[in-house]
């Protein structure tokens, strides 16, 4: 009979091998499964007052997973979207559990039978096309690294990650130009490069040392630059922008807001949705659909199509239109 492993030795297997060998995810997600659990030790020591080393699998049940995402909301300040990240990566783990160990079963089921809470709908913050521009004016003030840099999370629509981690073997820059991006799950795409950035890549990769598996984005020590590092130098511009033209630019602009900014203006330009999808690395359409949601020219296209296409198909008259005033008149 095989012996029964405890809670910490399958957490362990769990974060070192299944994740990062078995399903091949990426640091950033296998860091905010570890948060998940590390907050979850925390909560049990501050309010159980159970240490970390005597957390078993039996302290995981539906009112102490209940009363931990009521925890991360009052103590923590957390968003209901947070709280639901934190519950997802411990359902992930259950059923990680479940396969691994079926006597776990029914304690698992624990976890499972809470369900996530309604989270708002998320803002998508995107930028106009002239504040695009001018970002990348002052991007070019400061030199071919950076303006380098803002083109690639722009024109690739690149989490910051996906372009920090950008080697030169992975940059086309000949026609057709491309860039090759490793996103969640490790999973690659190509995605298209317009002229104009293959031309400020080019005139930056020139000035590298041409080492295939080089950086195409390096710190001052020439390390690869990191996303705190590429969010300096965004800032750096957002700031000098925000300074030219304030109802234009606002104070703050993170790298994602010029992923979201080039979904936003790949849609408003007719592009097809499963394009923009491809370009943006989303799993299903269903995620891409949120900046169809959020985009009010698309809206107003809508809107006035539906109007035109009614008006077209109707017999609305102008003695039409004097009854139906008559008619509203009387009514009110």
């Amino acid at each position: 009979m095989a012996a029964i492993r405890p809670f910490a030795d399958m957490l362990a297997r769990f974060l070192t091998v299944y994740l990062p060998v078995t399903r091949n995810c990426s640091r950033n997600t296998i860091s905010a499964y570890r948060d998940a659990f590390t907050l979850y030790l925390r909560f049990m020591e501050d309010r159980s007052a159970t240490p970390p080393d005597r957390v078993s699998f039996t302290d995981f049940t539906t009112p102490n997973v209940t009363a931990f995402l009521d925890w991360l909301h009052t103590d923590r300040g957390c968003s209901a979207a947070t709280a639901n990240q934190r519950l997802a990566a411990l359902k992930s783990f259950f059923r990680y559990v479940q396969a691994e160990a079926p006597e776990q079963v029914v304690q698992a089921q624990q976890v499972f039978n809470l369900k996530a809470a309604q989270a708002p709908q998320p803002v998508i913050d995107y930028l106009p096309v002239e504040a695009i521009g001018l970002l990348l004016e002052h991007a070019k003030r400061r030199g071919p690294r950076d303006l380098a840099l803002l083109t690639t999370l722009y024109d690739t629509a690149a989490r910051v990650q996906e372009a920090c981690d950008l080697s030169l073997v992975d940059l086309r820059l000949e026609k057709p130009a491309s860039a090759t991006l490793t996103g969640k799950g490790r999973k690659t795409r190509i995605v298209p490069l317009t002229p104009q950035a293959a031309v400020i890549l080019a005139q930056h990769v020139g000035t590298l040392p041409q080492e295939p598996s080089g950086p195409v984005f390096a710190n001052r020590v020439n390390q690869r630059l990191g996303r705190a590092g590429a969010a300096y130098i965004l800032a750096k511009c957002a700031q000098a922008a925000h300074a030219d033209r304030p109802e234009l630019v606002p104070t703050t602009v993170s790298p994602h807001v010029l992923r979201h900014s080039k979904a936003m203006h790949l849609l408003e330009n007719g592009v097809n949705l499963i394009y923009i999808r491809d370009i943006l690395g989303h799993t299903s359409v269903i995620t891409t659909e949120i900046y169809a949601k959020a985009s009010p020219e698309m809206k107003r296209h809508a809107i006035e199509a539906a109007a035109a296409k009614t008006l077209e198909t109707s017999n609305y008259d102008q003695t039409a239109r004097r009854d139906l005033l008559t008619w509203l008149r009387q009514a009110i």
